[in-house]
């Protein structure tokens, strides 16, 4: 009997750009409609983890609703209900948002009295920092720094996402900037309201009104100009204006009547991750409602793990956090992104499902921006063909910092050099990253990390393998974009090397047949630049192009020469051209070749100019 091929199985359609929102105790039927599946079809996805299901109208956990909906193919944001739950008043997340050097981490110092940015490299804040500041009223506030470098644009929309209040700090003297702009539209973004602190005003340079005017003209309505936000002017350094500052926020959280639920599983977000020589993966975290109990099992975006010590920010062990609250959690398998959500489930077993699910997911998109980045680029025109290609590995110490660089690196491609990010990690720089160098010849950046063993320096040196190691993200540039601009094949561009205008005109008759044809010399004296023997001339009349070739000859005094120079009188011959006449003007064309330019603005912002 002939073989029959077994009919394939037919694979759902995948939706990679839709989001459904999903909750606890929602139907199979409920689930179907949002995904748009069959019912069928996921009853079979529950029978593959091992759900049990009698009815389409059982109701399931929230963690197998987002296994199954991965499994269709599509993206999930869990709602969380406060139905029945008490709600209690809480502290106010304030993110403290600003361009770079307006005098942020300052301020923070000065409300808690502590110095930490003397302590950070060229005294730019490079980490999101979240901490509780104690006010004298009694009344406590949880604040977020955030980096101010144009670099980070993306741990500054990170701590809008979870904040309460923006604080928007602005220098009286500098005025409103890039970064400045960018963070009110970040506030926007994430509909939080704003309170303006117009820092630096002891400084004798000091406008806070034109400040008030620039904030004004983009948009921002103050109280001062009969707005709704308010604005305070303060000064970190003689601490003046900062109780005004504490009554402000205060108000505003009380306008807010911000409460959050105690009881029960705890919902947090992660602000920063970072890998610790002694105690693994850290994740520091603010929680937004619930409470967060030093044993559970959690899964944070791919990776899940066991709480095994809960910390607050001043490095003291905790048995639990309540919300509002930053603290570090240690005891999870990997390194989490900045920006996931924490998420706690029953048991080992459930935690582990879950992460394997969201991990597949990952890939799967991961994969499909891939093979989408593969056919954009197919149709690639003849310039792109001498395109050179960069190969970097990134480490760093935190994995914000890590996410933040690589964009950055990411903003120097350009059409002659392709910057591709081959591996990025957490931590100092290991042999493996030598090893995976060498493999693929890239170079490795590494930032805000403690300097490598002699050993694995002595392995870079020996495999001609480029460290570059910086504590300040401007320097860090900088250096690439340097090598980006030596590693780029530049283009080729004409330009005149010499002039020379015709005086005379000879003629060689007679010659023998060995020796060629008669040739035709003009009698030039060089005017500016030189000319050489080997280049192309182009013969000029009144302004126009009258012939261009090579050079078969040049000759000074009876003598031939190689070039000569300005000043200088000669004799030349054009291949395949006779047609000279006193007052035409010879020019001596070159090939060079023109580099792109590493440009750095004055708002930190970086690019490469071809």
């Amino acid at each position: 009997a002939p073989y029959v091929p077994p009919k394939q199985k037919q694979v759902g359609k995948s939706y990679p750009d839709k989001t459904i929102e999903i909750f606890e105790g929602m139907t199979i039927r409920e689930l179907a409609k949002r995904t748009g599946a069959t019912i069928v079809s996921l009853q079979e996805i529950l029978m593959n983890v091992g759900e049990k299901i009698d009815s389409e109208f059982d109701p399931i956990s929230v963690d197998i609703a987002e296994l199954v909906a991965m499994e269709v193919g599509v993206n999930v944001r869990r709602l969380h209900s406060d139905e029945g739950a008490t709600l209690q008043p809480r502290s106010p997340v304030v993110t403290v948002m600003g361009h770079v050097d307006h005098g942020k981490t300052s301020l923070l110092d000065a409300l808690r009295e502590t110095s930490v940015a003397a302590k950070e490299a060229g005294g730019i804040t490079q980490h999101l920092g979240a901490f509780v500041v104690s006010m004298p009223s009694g009344a406590s506030i949880t604040f977020l720094d955030t980096p101010g470098h144009a670099a980070f644009s993306a741990m500054r929309a990170r701590g809008a996402a979870v904040t309460d209040i923006v604080v928007l700090v602005v220098a009286a003297d500098d005025g409103v900037m890039p970064q400045t702009l960018e963070a009110m539209r970040h506030a926007k973004a994430a509909n939080v309201p704003v309170v303006v602190a117009i820092n630096k005003c002891d400084k004798p340079a000091a406008d806070p009104e034109r400040v008030k005017i620039q904030l004004g003209s983009e948009g921002l309505h103050l109280e001062d100009l009969g707005g709704d936000v308010q604005v305070v002017e303060v000064s970190a350094i003689t601490k003046s204006g900062l109780d005004r500052l504490e009554e402000a926020l205060l108000l505003q959280a009380e306008m807010m009547d911000l409460k959050a639920r105690i009881d029960g599983p705890a919902q947090a977000y992660v602000v920063e991750a970072r890998l610790d020589r002694g105690r693994g993966p850290l994740a520091t975290a603010i929680i937004k409602s619930g409470t967060l109990i030093c044993g559970q099992h959690i899964v944070v975006g791919g990776e899940w793990g066991r709480i095994r010590a809960i910390r607050d920010m001043v490095g003291k062990l905790t048995e639990s956090a309540k919300p509002a609250m930053p603290v570090e959690i240690e005891g999870l398998r990997g390194l989490p992104m900045a920006g996931d959500d924490i998420v706690v489930v029953d048991s080992e077993e459930r935690a582990r499902m879950l992460s394997n699910g969201r991990k597949k997911k990952l890939e799967k998109d991961r994969l499909r921006k891939v093979s989408e980045e593969r056919i954009e680029t197919q149709d690639t025109s003849e310039e792109a063909s001498e395109r050179v290609e960069l190969p970097i590995i990134v480490k760093a110490d935190v994995q914000g910092t890590v996410q933040a660089v690589t964009d950055a690196l990411r903003s120097l491609n350009s059409p002659q050099v392709f910057v591709n990010i081959v591996h990025v990690g957490v931590g100092p720089i290991s042999h493996s990253d030598i090893d995976l160098a060498q493999a693929c010849d890239a170079c490795i950046v590494g930032f805000n990390i403690r300097s490598p063993s002699s050993s694995i320096t002595l392995a870079a040196n020996q495999a001609n393998i480029k460290l570059c190691l910086h504590r300040i993200i401007y320097h860090l540039l900088e250096e690439m974009g340097n090598l980006i601009v030596d590693r780029a094949p530049g283009t080729s561009e004409t330009q005149v090397a010499g002039e020379a205008e015709v005086l005379g005109i000879f003629e060689l008759k007679g010659r023998s047949k060995s020796k060629g044809p008669d040739v035709k010399i003009a009698g030039c004296r060089v005017l500016d630049g030189r000319f050489t023997k080997s280049s192309t001339v182009r013969l000029l009349r009144s302004g126009e192009i009258m012939f261009e070739g090579s050079c078969v000859s040049l000759k000074r005094e009876k003598q031939d020469v190689e070039a000569v120079g300005k000043g200088n009188d000669c004799g030349l011959v054009i291949q395949d051209c006779d047609d000279y006449r006193i007052g035409d003007v010879i020019q001596c064309l070159e090939q060079v070749k023109r580099k792109p330019k590493f440009i750095s603005s004055e708002s930190g912002a970086v690019r490469i100019e071809c």
